[in-house]
């Protein structure tokens, strides 16, 4: 989602060695080195959660909350399940629209007042909305304690929606969608999902696009909002500066009495995992790149294998030395990134190549990617690279864990799937146990598509990228100038 859903576990790390003196032999030098390495790799990061109250309301909001007096702030973060996979058909967008209005008015303050009273006293204040959920984020000092309820219980259950500020939240909207098309890497993933998922909710643009989102009114707003919005739709997450018990009592009386939405959830079908090759062109005359995905099916975020999941796709296309950047541009320079992305959410997701080359570079480009993909499948990862990878993760895993902010979110994303605490406290130590290449390679084949079963989704210049592309299957093309909504749908229903 546009700020949420997501956790953070990727980045560098650095394994520390220990050498021996110039007084001591060689002999005793290798020993020591060798005897470095081994106390590095079992050397485990300690990662903690703190202590949490949790409590669920008779109306179904769920509360989470951990006290840390080591600064005077309080950190909050909230999923209201929903999110874009709600949008009725030709209203996509709805849901972000009506999350963004959200700090727009809602009680007895004006959107200007509710700015002006979270920026007097240094306060973030945050609302959106994502593929499966709508949120809401913020820090306040803990002396705004009694700020940062009211404007929390009043935002979620009293908001007003003018007119006035929905016109301009709206056009603002439009604008700011036509202008994402100068930036193709950002658009790649919208496409990829609109043309790949088809008619399921996944492929629903969370921002909608210039068409329905031009459509949108408050009286969409309104229903969207009675819909989606409740007490049995809440899960918020609080760490900070503040007395748990007394904590839970605001919170029951700020949201103790907020009644159920007013529609069930929708249940979603599984996604299908496409066979054979589909492909399609978006033309943007004016680009001197060719921005690519190639993907498939993938899993979900409570997958068995999620954990030497992680291990592999780090491995393959979740770092700067992975197999992907390492063949596209480290060693050949025909890309600046290539990587590996996992949209893993409650059912499957997609895991697809992305990366971009220059025009005269597309079919190399592509053929690399293809040739990486089909080595991950055949070969699977040697020692090397399983143990290079599964420190790089542990290494830096921690840092997902210092903040107030960040443990809100971490004890957010645990409720919102269902997993336990040990999913955090553990995770390290699983890692560690991800040692043997051969019994990753039925799982490569599982989650990773062949070569064969792929959709391929390009953003680039049709005259020069289409002979290209048609070495790989039939292809289907539009224009990025077009709504994203109509335009994928046309060639698509023209296709069959």
């Amino acid at each position: 989602m546009k700020a949420a859903l997501r956790v953070c576990q990727r980045a560098a790390a650095l394994l520390l060695v220990a050498a021996a003196t110039a007084a001591v032999s060689a002999a005793t030098a290798t020993t020591s080195i060798a005897a470095a390495q081994t106390s590095a790799a079992v050397a485990l990061p300690k990662v903690a959660l703190p202590v949490t109250r949790e409590v669920t309301l008779p109306n179904g909001t769920r509360l989470i909350l951990a006290e840390k007096h080591d600064v005077p702030l309080i950190s909050f973060q909230g999923y209201l399940r929903g999110g874009s996979v709600t949008d009725p058909p030709g209203k996509e967008g709805v849901a972000s629209l009506t999350a963004e209005m959200l700090r727009k008015g809602a009680g007895r303050r004006s959107a200007r007042e509710i700015a002006a009273a979270t920026d007097g006293v240094g306060a973030s204040l945050v609302t959106g909305a994502g593929t499966e959920a709508s949120f809401i984020s913020g820090d306040f000092m803990a002396r705004d304690t009694a700020l940062m309820l009211d404007l929390l219980r009043s935002i979620l259950r009293e908001p007003a929606f003018p007119d006035s500020e929905l016109v301009k939240l709206r056009q603002q909207t439009i604008e700011a969608l036509r202008a994402q098309k100068d930036d193709p890497l950002s658009m790649l993933s919208q496409y990829a999902a609109v043309f790949f998922y088809e008619d399921h909710p996944y492929g629903r643009p969370v921002s909608g696009d210039e068409e329905t989102v031009g459509r949108l009114t408050r009286a969409d707003v309104l229903a969207a909002y009675r819909a989606n919005y409740g007490g049995d739709r809440l899960i918020l997450s609080m760490v900070g500066d503040f007395d748990a018990r007394s904590m839970e009592a605001k919170l029951k009386s700020a949201f103790g009495e907020w009644s159920r939405a007013a529609s069930p959830l929708p249940s979603l079908p599984p996604p299908i995992r496409r066979a054979g090759r589909r492909i399609l062109l978006v033309d943007k005359p004016d680009a001197t790149q060719t921005y690519f995905w190639l993907g498939n099916l993938g899993v979900a975020q409570t997958d068995p294998d999620r954990v030497p999941i992680d291990v592999v796709n780090t491995a393959f296309g979740g770092r700067f030395t992975s197999m992907l950047n390492t063949a596209l541009r480290i060693q050949s320079g025909l890309s600046y990134s290539a990587r590996s992305r996992m949209s893993r959410l409650t059912l499957p997701g997609t895991v697809a190549i992305v990366s971009y080359s220059k025009l005269e570079s597309t079919q190399k480009a592509i053929d690399l990617a293809l040739v990486t993909l089909g080595t991950l499948h055949a070969s699977g990862l040697d020692e090397q690279t399983l143990r290079s990878a599964t420190r790089y993760i542990a290494g830096q895993y921690p840092i997902g864990f210092e903040t107030g902010g960040q443990l809100a979110g971490q004890l957010l994303q645990l409720a919102f799937y269902g997993l336990p605490r040990t999913e955090v406290t553990e995770y390290p130590a699983r890692i560690a146990n991800v040692r043997s290449p051969r019994e990753l390679l039925p799982l490569i084949q599982r989650v990773y598509p062949s070569e064969k079963d792929l959709t391929i989704v390009v953003i680039g210049n049709a005259k020069t990228v289409r002979p290209v592309l048609q070495r790989y299957g039939t292809v289907v093309e539009t224009s990025i100038q077009e709504p994203l909504l109509s335009a994928v749908r046309r060639v698509r229903s023209a296709a069959r």
